[in-house]
């Protein structure tokens, strides 16, 4: 059965204080407790939570009451010294090094195929559905998958975000996967903006949302990438080492082929505390619906 690895640790330096743990349902359910909601239903049998040691506590006081007997818990530890292979932090480093390096924290307690995602996304129960279909049926060692987004559906309204943009051939496998770090909306479209330039993007894109489904052969090749990574920038304070720029030199290498699964499942999240009420209001519409019940796991709080 599949696993479900849940990027948890970021700082959350443009929200403001850690979202992973912020309420938005209306039994105080977070973000990431959707996601596993979804995952439950759609077939998944374990979560591998990577936080950090800072806030593992609270983390656990929070969800393990939720959780217990639904699913199997497993815990890992985003630091700046975890898997860095002998290679010294140095001491201008204070920032995380990124989804990439997230991915490799996870891998002593990963050993079956597995999709991994961002706690602070709301991604829809067809992505989980898509997800575990193909980890259960085509995922081996040369052939992995991304569940793609269409871009205008993935944008926040107060302020700029990173998708990973990708292209594909005509049998639906990625090309190419290119890290954005700085897309916003403006009066003439959306664009990408890269050393002051503004760059148009088409709003049907297909974009990388970090849903990523991926057997775990990707561990051996992502620490070869990230050590190649750490050699060319460890001492650059901030610059991090993407998932999608590892899925991009994994395809470039011919290592392994990606699937691009699309959803037309609607996405939203919490880049900007600005962003809280808009994510609240499509909640209360989902439950509205019957999709989600008031209290996902009927426990009280």
């Amino acid at each position: 059965m599949p696993i479900l690895i849940i990027m948890a640790a970021g700082m959350a330096s443009r929200y403001g204080s850690l979202k992973q743990i912020a309420s938005f349902g209306p039994s105080k359910e977070t973000m990431l407790e959707y996601a596993i909601y979804d995952a439950i239903k759609a077939g998944f049998n374990k979560v591998v939570f990577i936080i950090r040691s800072s806030f593992a506590d609270e983390f656990k006081e929070i969800f393990e009451p939720k959780l217990r007997g639904r699913i199997a818990i497993a815990y890992v530890y985003q630091e700046l010294h975890n898997a860095m292979e002998g290679v010294a932090v140095p001491a201008t480093r204070t920032k995380p090094w990124g989804t990439g390096h997230a991915l490799l924290c996870a891998r002593p307690a990963v050993n079956e195929p597995f999709a991994i995602i961002n706690a602070d996304d709301f991604y829809g129960y067809d992505t989980f559905a898509k997800a575990a279909h193909f980890l259960q049926t085509e995922c081996n060692a040369q052939t992995h998958a991304n569940i793609g987004f269409i871009l205008s559906q993935t944008l926040s309204e107060y302020g700029s975000v990173s998708r990973g943009v990708c292209t594909t051939n005509a049998a639906g496998l990625l090309t190419s996967i290119t890290e954005r770090t700085n897309i916003y909306p403006t009066e003439n479209g959306i664009v990408y903006e890269e050393d002051g330039v503004q760059h148009p993007l088409a709003p049907d894109t297909t974009v990388s949302m970090n849903c990523w489904c991926f057997h775990p052969s990707v561990f051996q090749y992502a620490t070869v990438a990230f050590r190649a990574f750490l050699a060319a920038h460890k001492e650059e304070p901030k610059t991090e080492f993407y998932i999608p720029s590892l899925a991009d030199g994994l395809l470039q290498s011919g290592a392994a082929s990606i699937r691009l699964i699309r959803t037309n499942a609607r996405w939203f999240g919490v880049t900007y505390k600005e962003d809280a009420p808009f994510v609240q209001q499509n909640l209360d519409a989902l439950i509205a619906t019957g999709a989600y019940p008031p209290n996902l796991w009927g426990v009280l709080v």
